[in-house]
């Protein structure tokens, strides 16, 4: 794979990363339900051996647990893999999540982000959030610019090499910037989330900040494997199960866009979430995109997506296809 240079770092990464959500296992708030560890170490191996260069995963991901399958996955790799990891959501021993800029609470959180994955320095480290399930920033601990100021002290130490932001809109990329040189942005990015080509990707892309997008397959639900028996099969910890994508009317409209991404994928040789993944990457602001795999078969899905170049005909048929559907016409 073509490698893209993350923003103005010196990171050069494939156009797809491994990302690490759902390997953090289940029984925690955003859970994609059980995972076998065993499955997600041959899931990143075989990530890797295809050419994958980087991992993002966060603290939070299993309270800790994603983490440390990261950790297992890359020891004793010949080349090791860049990995980008997050900050800003904490848990206490009831297992309840809180979100915390502190300078203090940061630092715990690096220090604890570097035990777990057993390297001695993150490449790419993020704020996962400026705030919280809608919550004013003022609700939290601390503020982005003091976050971003201890963030610089740690890339300082060489505890980190990369800041990064997720989950940032363009006015608190600002202020961010205002602190420290910010390599990288992470929104959520797919075709049924559009919302940040409005302003927060053009600013990125206008500052050199790097793109690298999560949720490119609407978690899952456009991969083409995704089906109404599967869904209704979910486990009661899988996130995806309150998702009004994943529930009626939305659902059926979803269900649809897949078999026009499935028809043009067949011209590609490719599999409707890798067009999902592709149609992503063809902005001009994205570096790359965050696909997450539970298992070695779905890396086959998905890796195709990379050699994918959306041309203008696929694009319509897209944009053509979505529109009947928001206009209810099958």
């Amino acid at each position: 794979m073509n490698l893209r240079k993350l923003g103005q770092s010196d990171l050069n990464i494939t156009p797809i990363g491994i990302g690490a959500w759902a390997i953090g296992g289940g029984k925690w708030e955003f859970a994609w339900g059980a995972q076998d560890d065993r499955e997600s170490v041959t899931a990143i191996h075989a990530g890797l051996d295809r050419g994958i260069n980087w991992i993002d995963t966060a603290a939070v991901y299993g309270l800790g647990h994603s983490e440390e399958v990261v950790g297992q996955a890359v020891r004793g790799r010949s080349q090791r893999p860049f990995v980008f990891t997050k900050c800003s959501l904490v848990w206490d021993e009831s297992r309840t999540i809180s979100h915390n800029l502190q300078a203090a609470s940061i630092r715990r959180e690096a220090e604890a982000s570097l035990k777990r994955l057993g390297l001695d320095a993150i490449d790419l480290y993020q704020i996962h959030w400026p705030a919280w399930k809608g919550n004013p920033e003022s609700d939290s601990p601390g503020s982005i610019e003091e976050a971003v100021g201890e963030l610089a002290r740690l890339q300082a130490e060489g505890k980190i090499r990369n800041i990064g932001v997720s989950n940032f809109n363009a006015q608190q990329m600002a202020r961010a910037l205002k602190v420290a040189l910010i390599t990288s942005l992470q929104p959520p990015y797919s075709l049924l989330a559009t919302e940040v080509e409005d302003s927060t990707l053009p600013f990125a892309h206008h500052h050199h900040i790097g793109g690298i997008v999560y949720s490119p397959m609407a978690s899952g639900l456009l991969s083409g494997g995704m089906t109404r028996e599967r869904i209704a099969a979910m486990p009661e910890d899988d996130w995806r199960k309150r998702s009004p994508n994943f529930r009626e009317p939305a659902l059926t409209r979803n269900l649809h866009l897949v078999e026009t991404l499935r028809a043009i994928g067949q011209r590609y040789n490719v599999t409707p979430g890798a067009v999902a993944i592709a149609w992503t990457l063809r902005n001009p602001a994205v570096t790359g995109a965050i696909v997450g795999v539970r298992n070695a078969q779905q890396v086959d899905g998905v890796i195709g997506a990379a050699g994918v170049d959306l041309d203008t005909n696929d694009l319509l048929e897209i944009e053509q296809s979505m529109a009947l559907q928001t206009a209810g016409v099958r």
